[in-house]
């Protein structure tokens, strides 16, 4: 791509406050950006071939998306981190096996996607994050939910499509958590903690494609309270 094509596009950022450059064929992040650390509240490179993520992605304050689907990151800077006005940050389809030990700063964020990377575990770090909504977690390599999802804040955690054969007794005890899908997974139906069904606030549970039968999950002992919160909460959509 052309300096004069960037060119424009770093002219129509200044006035839109959006960058929005996918499928180019980008293997860095454009340093001229740093130009609009001021103004620039969305930035969406997807679909390219970068790597890293610099530094100075810590100096754009007044962010409050970061779309980066579907690149070659295998690693984020701590720098990502200061960006406290941060509320989407979606890094789908890339090589990602950890998160920075001050993840947990990004205070604002509400939506995070990290879907198809290599996550072993369900990062501790997310336990911080007071305003999370939805977490995409799918598509990762994880193998059991740690007793620390407990002080997760978030609404919806999506664990589709992972390895997951053991999951804490302590999800039951998320606060604001309604859905959990744990689709495609290796678990048996005596890995998964009864207190999800009897015990919490999860209104819609997706367990198929796992290691047992669908109906055998009905005739778990707490089933009949789950199914209330069911239907109360479909009742409330319809």
């Amino acid at each position: 791509m052309g300096n004069s094509a960037l060119k424009a596009h770093l002219e129509t950022a200044q006035k839109t406050g959006v960058f929005q450059l996918t499928g180019k064929g980008l293997t860095e992040f454009p340093e001229d950006l740093q130009k609009l650390t001021s103004n620039l509240r969305t930035i969406d490179l997807s679909n390219n071939k970068i790597e890293l993520l610099p530094p100075l992605i810590g100096k754009f304050s007044f962010l409050k998306s970061l779309v980066l689907n579907n690149n070659k990151l295998t690693a984020l800077p701590e720098e990502l981190c200061k960006l406290k006005k941060l509320e989407t940050l979606h890094l789908n389809g890339n090589h990602l096996r950890q998160l920075p030990a001050s993840f947990g700063q990004l205070s604002a964020l509400k939506t995070l996607s990290l879907s198809g990377n290599q996550l072993r575990t369900v990062p501790t770090q997310l336990c911080g994050l007071r305003h999370l909504d939805v977490v995409d977690l799918s598509k990762n390599q994880i193998q059991n939910v740690p007793d620390t999802v407990g002080e997760l804040q978030a609404i919806e955690l999506n664990l589709n499509q992972n390895q997951i054969s053991q999951i804490s007794v302590q999800i039951s005890h998320c606060p604001r958590l309604k859905v959990l899908r744990l689709e495609e997974n290796c678990l048996e139906l005596s890995m998964l903690p009864q207190s999800i069904l009897s015990d919490s606030q999860i209104s819609l549970l997706a367990v198929e494609g796992n290691l047992f039968e669908i109906k055998k999950l009905r005739e778990l002992e707490g089933y009949d309270k789950y199914m209330e919160r069911f239907t109360a909460t479909k009742k409330k959509f319809a």
